[in-house]
This record gives C-alpha cells, sequence and structure tokens, in this order.
C-alpha cells in the first residue's frame, strides 16, 4: 500500500519482502512490494558525529538522478524512483527496481575477474589493461558486447563525475542455464557529488576555482593507468583506446541534446539550491570535460 500524489510516493506501508537482503556500504537497504514488483529501498547513510566523515547525504538523489540520465541517453540502467520512507524521521529514499527477480543472479565483474587466470591482479584490481584482458578473455558474454557496454558506461560516468565504479558495482545477470547478458547499470549513488553539503554547493555557485576543483581534480575514475587514477578530462582529450571514440562518437550528439533543466525541475525532494547546483555542475562537466 502507497500514497501517491505529484513527484512523491510514500513506501513507509509497502510490504516488505522476506529473504532478500543487498550489499553496499552506503546506507541501508531493504526490499519492498511495489505495484506488484520488487524494488530495493535504498535510505541516505547515517550521518556521522564526527565533524571530518563524509556522509554521502544526498546519495539517493544522485542515484536517481544518475540511472535516470544513463537511460536518457540510451545506456540501460535500473529503474527508480524518489519517495519518503518514515521510521521515527521521515527520509528521503531512492527505490531501485530489482532486476534479479526474472530467475536470475547478479555476478559482479569481481567475481568474473577472478575466473581469468591471466589477470595480474585479483578481482578488485582496477588497472585499465588488466580490466580490459578480463573482457577479452571471460567466456560469459561476447567481449565485443562488454567492451561497448564498459566504454558507455566510462563516458556517462564522465559526465556525472561518478568517482566508486568499481568492479563489484557492474556485471552480468545469469540464469538457471547459465545464460548470461549484462546487466543494467545500477549504483549510481557516488555520482553528483554526494558529499557536497549546502555550504560547499554554494561556493561552487558563487566560485570558478571551486566548481573547477571538483571538475579536473576530484573526481577520478576508479580506473588507474600505473596505479593513478585516471582523470576523466585528461584522458578523454589524450590517447585512449578506438573503443571509447566509438562510444563517445554515439553519446556525444545525445549528451549534447540532454534536457538538463527539464530533468533537474522534475525531480522532487530537492531544494532551490540544489537545484540550481546540479544544473549548474552538469552544464559544466558537459563543457569541461568534453568540450560541448
Amino acid at each position: 500500500m502507497t500514497t501517491e500524489g505529484v513527484g512523491n510516493i510514500d513506501f513507509t506501508l509497502c510490504q516488505r519482502v522476506p529473504g532478500r537482503a543487498y550489499n553496499g556500504a552506503n546506507g541501508k537497504k531493504i526490499a519492498v512490494w511495489y505495484d506488484g514488483e520488487v524494488w530495493i529501498l535504498k535510505f541516505p547513510p547515517n550521518v556521522s558525529s564526527r565533524p571530518n566523515d563524509q556522509s554521502y547525504s544526498n546519495s539517493c538523489i544522485s542515484e536517481h538522478l544518475g540511472s535516470t540520465i544513463f537511460r536518457m541517453l540510451g545506456v540501460e540502467a535500473q529503474q527508480t524512483k524518489l519517495g519518503i520512507h518514515v521510521n521515527g524521521k521521515t527520509k528521503i529514499v531512492c527505490a531501485c527496481k530489482d532486476f534479479t527477480c526474472r530467475g536470475t543472479r547478479l555476478l559482479d565483474f569481481c567475481s568474473i575477474k577472478n575466473t581469468v587466470i591471466d589477470s595480474a591482479t585479483g578481482g578488485t584490481g582496477t588497472e585499465l589493461d588488466d580490466v580490459l584482458l578480463t573482457i577479452e578473455q571471460q567466456t560469459f558474454v561476447d567481449p565485443t558486447v562488454v567492451k561497448k557496454r564498459f566504454w558507455q558506461m566510462f563516458v556517462v560516468d564522465a559526465l556525472l563525475g561518478n568517482f566508486d565504479r568499481h568492479n563489484g558495482n557492474w556485471g552480468f545477470l545469469v540464469d538457471e542455464d547459465g545464460h548470461a547478458e549484462l546487466a543494467p547499470v545500477f549504483d549510481c549513488g557516488s555520482c553528483l557529488l554526494p558529499q557536497a553539503d549546502d555550504n560547499i554547493m554554494q561556493r561552487c555557485l558563487d566560485n570558478e576555482d571551486e566548481m573547477n576543483a571538483r571538475i579536473y581534480s576530484f573526481p577520478s575514475s576508479m580506473l588507474k593507468i600505473n596505479g593513478r587514477k585516471i582523470a576523466y578530462h585528461e584522458f578523454i582529450a589524450g590517447d585512449h583506446p578506438s573503443e571509447l571514440d566509438e562510444a563517445l562518437t554515439l553519446l556525444i550528439p545525445r549528451i549534447k541534446a540532454l534536457d538538463i533543466k527539464t530533468l533537474i525541475s522534475s525531480t522532487p525532494y530537492i531544494t532551490e539550491l540544489q537545484h540550481q547546483f546540479y544544473l549548474a555542475y552538469l552544464e559544466q562537466r558537459r563543457c569541461k570535460v568534453f568540450g560541448i
């Protein structure tokens, strides 16, 4: 049972789904029935009492916006909805449709990487050459198909400023007969500076150096070259694999045409400051990472 209005959903009274639990570091997660289907409610992490801790307080907004932008750009991604859940306190939550409820299980790329004997590092290693070797040598899904998704995901993550696309949050869906296919893109909670509070957002809007620091210096990709995290803007502007060129050729026209204003304006629960910040941040990344 839910109470739904314009732009908001109350998930409080949704029936819990027994026997389902989810991994992940950022916030609590529960499974509920919504409109006859299983959805994962992602809660914002508890804000630590230690002032130097990063709280990811906007991660639910980031999750929804990031997933929505992937889909708007034509890259298959998890369906999401924003809503509220009341348990003593009212919290904004991101509901993510559980795409493993069709008799499939998620096999993340970390697990797949562990099956490749020639890989120089373990499943968590994110050296680009080693990741690409794993894509070529894994036997679950056609490597050409995986490379196409991998580089398209990289391009959209570059637009969104995703600093946490590690080997555990993308992968394949495998059915009972062992047939595998790419899973929808999921776990976008580390996009769009989820740790930015009102003070940081206002500084970025008021000071170009503050904004540039969060485009050119941080965030970087989780992928590495010789132990150094890849800077999105440098890698896209410099020498890179031809498969990335193919992804850029496909996605840059779509990124240019992306209606950011309408997306942000239609997003519930965000404040006017957040509205201004997300709009400016995406426009600045579109310009300075891709030159468009």
